[in-house]
């Protein structure tokens, strides 16, 4: 991801999470500020359908956000972008999580089909009474 890119990955994000989509600024800040912070988009004849964000600390690697175009959902495109960033963090890390809201069924069918693993629960992550399930994935064995 580059700074070109934010105008389009925020409506995606805004697309997909109405209620806590991040700022543009805040994106602007994670790739110039953030040594911990990779970003990824992904592209289908040049237009940005899905981006990545995450943070590489240490043997640890979280999913910061993670997205496909609201049209383009249920094609694939979720389980390619998310396999990609599995192969990229098992070169540097051993573990890689994420939260995922507990009404999210689709989200959390995928990433249990990735070999990720429930792990808890973050009261209220997305707001007054809107949790969230961690879920993880060990990379290395």
């Amino acid at each position: 991801m580059t700074a070109e890119d934010i105008d389009t990955v925020h409506e995606i994000e805004t697309a997909s999470f109405p209620s806590t989509s991040w700022k543009k600024e805040s994106f602007m800040r994670e790739l110039v500020v953030n040594n911990f912070a990779h970003y990824f988009v992904m592209e289908q004849n040049n237009i940005i359908i899905g981006y990545c964000g995450l943070w590489m600390i240490l043997e640890q690697s979280q999913i910061t956000t993670i997205a496909v175009r609201t049209d383009l959902r249920g094609r694939g495109f979720g389980e390619y972008l998310l396999s990609h960033i599995k192969e990229y963090c098992t070169e540097s890390t051993d573990i890689l999580s994420l939260e995922v809201n507990v009404e999210n069924t689709a989200a959390k069918n995928l990433y249990e089909k990735l070999g990720f693993s429930y792990g808890g629960i973050r009261k209220n992550y997305y707001g007054p009474g809107k949790d969230a399930h961690v879920m993880w994935v060990k990379l290395n064995d």
